[in-house]
């Protein structure tokens, strides 16, 4: 299966995501922020897909997805937020990013979203 790296600041959040994608046999690395994120994969962490947060502390997750866009063009993106105006944001960034989850989810749906874009 796949390896997913998780950046999300919210404690129980990350845990259930982590969780469920690894009962569906994924292998995850989940960090508390979007720098956090970016020094795993600089130090040579390995991923077939980024879900993070918008929001978050240190650096949010549209930085991160243009940092990993620039840096690792060909690792799919997916961003989770419960802001309108952070989604808004993340129009912008149509061409970068290959979903936005939308807060609070069903963790149904982020799963549907993962096995589609892995599908990709």
């Amino acid at each position: 299966m796949a390896r997913i790296l998780i950046a999300e600041d919210e404690e129980a959040s990350r845990f259930l995501l982590s969780r469920a994608l690894e009962l569906d046999g994924h292998g995850v690395h989940a960090v508390a922020d979007g720098a956090e994120a970016l020094e795993y994969l600089q130090g040579g962490g390995e991923a077939d897909l980024l879900l993070t947060d918008i929001s978050m502390p240190l650096m949010d997750g549209i930085a991160l997805a243009l940092s990993v866009s620039r840096d690792w063009p060909k690792l799919p993106v997916v961003l989770m937020t419960g802001f309108a105006d952070q989604r808004e944001r993340a129009s912008g960034l149509d061409p970068l990013i290959r979903g936005v989850i939308l807060k609070p989810f069903q963790i149904e749906d982020v799963r549907a979203k993962i096995r589609e874009v892995l599908a990709q």
